[in-house]
């Protein structure tokens, strides 16, 4: 088998029983298997997603992560692509990573051309990388139509390569582009550019479902027919599999073929990739490791996946999936009540395996639909301990449903609810009061265009002190919030960290015309944590205004900053 000289830990997660291995839900029958070796490609393939555009320093930043991560393979991208790669490739060899190969990524020499004369493949060279990932033409159509070369020159392509690569001192992974389409339309020729990999000496032949249409019974019944095809020559070439999501399957594909014999798996953090992303290895990693029970990473780097996810989410400026399989903040979430007063007893009722395990966290959810267990168990992950008994906890959920029927939504708002929680515990903290603000907003000539331009003037009383400031925006929502920046600022010096990320508006009864009831959402960031309130009024000002302001107490109270004083009632909503 191939064995980088940098690997992850082969240590396979223990067996037993739920008290002795708390990472997993027990099963009968469990055993480990082999391991799968994961080959990172978000910094290439992923980077072709539509909207997404990676900096050099992104691109580093990626790479630590994953390989902190303890992911073994991380393809850096294609070296002579241009200038920002050959950059990324000389800065990782100044400061190494700690345990992953860093691949270089390129394609079979052109046609009718010496490999060693073919300048594409001197920059792959120069990245001085120990690993190449080489890929090649295994569909007839892309040979006689794409590359418009004979079926033979492309044999000679891939061999040649190959060996110019190997005698470079490099090790080879071979992707055999549209493998499945290929070995569909004409399975002798596409298994007779595998044969010219093997002999030049690829190490792994990645079968790579390059656009996305192939099924997971499929994958199965093609990757098994190499696999059986390998042994019967006697070679020992390991097995790999690269899937696209365009028919939805990408993950299940590569499962598929892991369970038919690749013991390598390619994909993306968070799916990233063109059109409809490549498979997501924050799925495929704990459907892996804990279900298939083939190890990949360490059991405790496992346990940083949904932070890891989150981080990236961060660097590539796209927005979380709240609905992620095993990452995202909904993917513990319970919210109908007899399913939380179930998961309070024993977890396994409604969970497939504890949060923990990938990083995640057990989330109860507030909304309407609340009951008592709900309340419950929403403020005992608060802190605050609760009994059923207790008037303030019936009158809470009262209050919630009493919210909510006029429009405001606290499973989107955590920080919201807990305000409204400790609002009704008598221990919410107020640090300041807003007596009044008026907003302005005018349309003024710009040369030959037009500009807005909003004025936000704030009266906010701080401790038994008054004071009145103005400042403007691009909007009334940007002015308001920085008027209320520049009255804090010198009672409160950590809001200079805060800032707003995300703004959402949802009008609730659209049949009101211009009247109608509008729920703001803001979520708010201190570079390091984000929390989301919001605010409910017919007048769009005043539910941003609510929303503003609850963000910027949150984000104190979240700072344990002291406040002058302790309400028992503030600002009551509705």
């Amino acid at each position: 088998m191939v064995n980088p000289q940098h690997s992850p830990s082969q240590n396979s997660l223990a067996q037993g029983d739920l008290q002795n291995q708390p990472a997993l839900w027990p099963r009968k029958g469990d055993d480990d298997n082999g391991q799968v070796w994961i080959y990172d490609t978000t910094l290439r393939d992923g980077a072709q997603r539509e909207g997404l555009a990676l900096s050099i320093e992104d691109k580093l930043l990626i790479a630590r992560r994953l390989d902190e991560l303890g992911i073994p393979f991380i393809e850096g991208g294609w070296p002579g692509a241009n200038p920002k790669e050959v950059q990324f490739f000389w800065q990782l060899k100044e400061a190494p990573l700690t345990q992953a190969e860093i691949v270089a990524f390129c394609s079979t020499r052109r046609p009718h051309r010496r490999a060693e004369e073919d300048p594409m493949l001197q920059p792959i060279l120069a990245a001085g990388t120990r690993w190449v990932t080489l890929f090649g033409k295994s569909w007839d159509l892309h040979v006689t139509e794409g590359l418009q070369t004979s079926l033979e020159e492309n044999l000679a392509m891939i061999g040649d390569t190959i060996a110019y690569l190997k005698s470079q001192g490099r090790r080879v992974i071979y992707d055999a582009e549209h493998w499945f389409d290929g070995y569909q339309a004409n399975p002798d020729y596409a298994l007779s550019t595998l044969q010219a990999a093997v002999e030049a000496g690829a190490e792994w032949l990645v079968l790579c479902d390059t656009n996305g249409g192939t099924l997971p019974h499929e994958v199965g019944a093609i990757a098994a027919a190499v696999h059986q095809w390998l042994a019967a020559q006697g070679a020992t070439v390991q097995i790999g599999i690269h899937t696209h999501n365009d028919s939805g399957t990408a993950v299940a594909n590569a499962l598929a073929a892991v369970q038919a014999g690749a013991t390598m798996v390619q994909g993306t953090i968070n799916g990233y990739g063109e059109r409809c992303g490549n498979a997501n290895l924050c799925t495929l990693l704990p459907n892996l490791q804990l279900k298939l029970h083939r190890p990949c990473i360490a059991p405790e780097q496992l346990a940083t996946l949904a932070e890891t996810s989150r981080f990236i989410s961060e660097v590539v400026n796209l927005a979380p999936d709240d609905h992620a399989p095993f990452v995202g903040r909904s993917a513990f979430a319970h919210k109908g009540g007899i399913h939380v007063s179930a998961v309070e007893r024993n977890p396994r009722t409604y969970e497939h395996l504890p949060p923990e395990a990938v990083g995640n966290r057990r989330r109860v959810v507030i909304s309407d639909q609340a009951g008592l267990s709900n309340v419950l168990a929403k403020a005992r992950s608060f802190g605050f301990e609760l009994e059923k008994a207790d008037p303030r906890t019936r009158h809470l959920l009262d209050r919630i449903k009493q919210l909510e029927h006029q429009g405001y939504q606290f499973e989107a708002a955590e920080a919201s609810f807990e305000l409204l929680l400790r609002e009704a515990l008598g221990l919410r903290p107020r640090y300041f009061e807003l007596t009044g603000f008026r907003v302005n907003c005018e349309r003024l000539p710009d040369g030959v265009d037009w500009r807005s331009n909003s004025l936000a003037t704030v009266k906010v009383t701080v401790n038994g002190e008054h004071i009145l400031e103005a400042a403007e925006g691009n909007g009334p929502v940007a002015a308001l919030d920085s008027a209320l920046r520049k009255a804090l600022l010198n009672f409160y010096p950590a809001i200079a960290h805060f800032h707003l990320s995300d703004y959402k508006v949802r009008i609730l009864d659209s049949a009101s015309g211009t009247a109608a009831k509008t729920r703001v959402l803001v979520e708010s960031s201190d570079g390091q944590n984000r929390w989301i309130t919001l605010g409910v009024s017919t007048n769009i000002i005043e539910a941003s205004y609510q929303a503003v302001v609850e963000g910027l107490e949150y984000g104190l109270m979240m700072r344990s900053e002291p406040a002058p004083a302790v309400a028992a009632i503030v600002r009551p909503r509705g």
